[in-house]
């Protein structure tokens, strides 16, 4: 099979943030991502090149501290999700 007028593709210099017509929501977005997660992924937990079959009890600390600010943003999601209408029905069916 012949690959005939197939031509090479050309690369740019990599990936750049796009063009925004709401800056003040981007800065507030990226803001809150900064605020949530400020650490890098720690890459060195995980062997890519190997089957790792166990994590050891520190590599789960770390990860779980990673992992923190998505944890407490769920988890005050949660809390909301059930407290928001609990507290929704007590004022509907106990008015006082």
């Amino acid at each position: 099979m012949e690959l005939g007028n197939i031509s090479k593709p050309t690369y740019g210099p990599g990936p750049e943030a796009p063009a925004s017509s709401m800056p003040g929501l981007v800065t507030m977005a990226h803001g809150f991502l900064r605020l949530v997660q400020p650490n890098p992924l720690p890459v060195e937990l995980f062997n890519f090149g190997q089957f790792q079959s166990e994590f050891k009890q520190e590599d789960i600390r770390e990860l779980l501290l990673y992992e923190l600010g998505f944890l407490v943003c769920a988890a005050i999601g949660i809390l909301f999700i059930i407290l928001v209408p609990l507290v929704g029905c007590c004022f509907c069916c106990c008015r006082c």
